[in-house]
């Protein structure tokens, strides 16, 4: 049976390069990076070197990275760490209704913690309007955070815009760019951000290994207290494995990220225009446009999304309902919700987002896979109207 793995927004295989550097790291060298020795040193060399690495796949400085146990942390920091440095300034946040969990449940706590805090709408697309950014600013608000592009759908959001109007007032602006990293090009200084959190795992290097990046004069305040590595911010022993693998995922990210995009979209338009033409009564959630190169998210009527995920396993394709970190939920998802989807069409949703390893073929087994089992189960639904093939 082929294997067809349709899951990359989920975790991505550890890229050959990187395993190999890797390999060559842990068999040569052991130090402790902050120790002073030979065995020392040569450890905070290899983390120095990722560090420039990581730097140059988002035009930032080195000095501008901080090493992270990955996405969920960096966001983290860079929420709670700016709502306690600037809690004499203001204690109002804005987000959006559709970011990741780190960033929803962070902001929900800081709002149980004397923070108010705004969950800006979206449209049907899953995009944030700008001016509702612009309009939601007052002298209180001391952080916005939107993410570059939904987790889920895909929609890539208007983020240099809505840097332009939180430099003009003053305001702090993260945005989690763990899904757009190595996908399509992520420039700190393009954008406007004074803050951004990348991921290992999501650009087929290790897991366990993030960043963030936090532009010089930010001002932020640890969440965790002990050694006072990472320049203080990030306490703790640095992950020098891991840190290395990233380092080479974002040289090989940086290195094949036009190429590699262009192929993957193309493969994208495939997958979504053969989904939409062969299978009655499926939209595709998302920006049509705007939206990741190698993301489809489909909502297929008068199925389970779950049951379809289940049978497409047992046929060798790999993809999700909703995101990999709330999967185990059977509420709908909070981003479809957001979009004002029919609750049994965010019931009917699938993700299948394309990688490095993925061909034609992989797309065609995969739609044709999918028709049947969608028929199949559509069978077994009394809600199935007759559908025209």
């Amino acid at each position: 049976m082929r294997k067809v793995y349709l899951d990359h927004a989920a975790t991505t295989p550890v890229h050959p390069e990187v395993l190999s550097l890797m390999q060559e790291f842990s068999s040569n060298t052991f130090g402790n990076p902050s120790s002073v020795h030979t065995f020392g040193r040569e450890a905070k060399k290899y983390m120095e070197e990722a560090r420039r690495r990581v730097a140059d796949l988002i035009a930032a400085a080195p000095e501008e990275i901080y090493f992270t146990s990955g996405g969920t942390e960096s966001d983290n920091i860079a929420i709670i760490g700016t709502a306690m440095a600037r809690r004499t300034s203001g204690n109002h946040i804005i987000t959006s209704a559709i970011e990741h969990h780190a960033v929803l449940e962070t902001c929900e706590h800081l709002a149980k913690n004397g923070f108010e805090v705004t969950f800006l709408p979206v449209d049907k697309y899953g995009m944030v309007d700008p001016g509702d950014v612009a309009k939601e600013i007052r002298k209180e608000t001391i952080l916005v955070t939107i993410m570059h592009a939904n987790n889920e759908i895909g929609t890539i959001q208007p983020i240099a815009e809505i840097g332009r109007i939180t430099r003009e007032r003053g305001v702090a602006l993260h945005t989690d760019a763990v899904q757009t990293l190595a996908k399509i090009p992520v420039n700190v200084n393009d954008l406007g951000v004074e803050m951004l959190s990348l991921s290992a795992h999501k650009i087929y290097g290790p897991k366990g290994i993030g960043a963030l990046y936090a532009r010089k004069g930010t001002r932020l305040r640890p969440i965790m207290y002990g050694g006072g590595q990472e320049r203080k911010l990030r306490s703790g022993t640095e992950n020098t494995i891991g840190i290395v693998g990233f380092g080479k995922a974002a040289e090989v990210g940086l290195r094949d990220l036009e190429t590699e995009s262009t192929r993957v979209q193309i493969l994208r338009d495939r997958l979504i225009r053969r989904v939409l033409a062969e299978i009655p009564s499926v939209t595709l959630n998302g920006h049509p446009e705007q939206r990741l190169p190698n993301n489809a998210n489909f909502s297929i009527a008068y199925v389970e999304g779950e049951s379809l995920v289940l049978s497409l396993d047992l046929d060798g394709v790999a993809v999700s309902s909703g995101s990999a970190c709330s999967s185990g939920s059977l509420q709908p998802s909070h981003v479809l919700n957001a979009l004002g989807l029919p609750h049994e069409m965010m019931h009917g949703s699938l993700r299948m987002t394309l990688g490095s390893a993925n061909n034609e073929e992989d797309i065609d087994y995969a739609v044709e896979a999918l028709k049947n089992i969608t028929t199949r189960l559509r069978s077994f639904s009394p809600l199935t109207p007759p559908l025209q093939p």
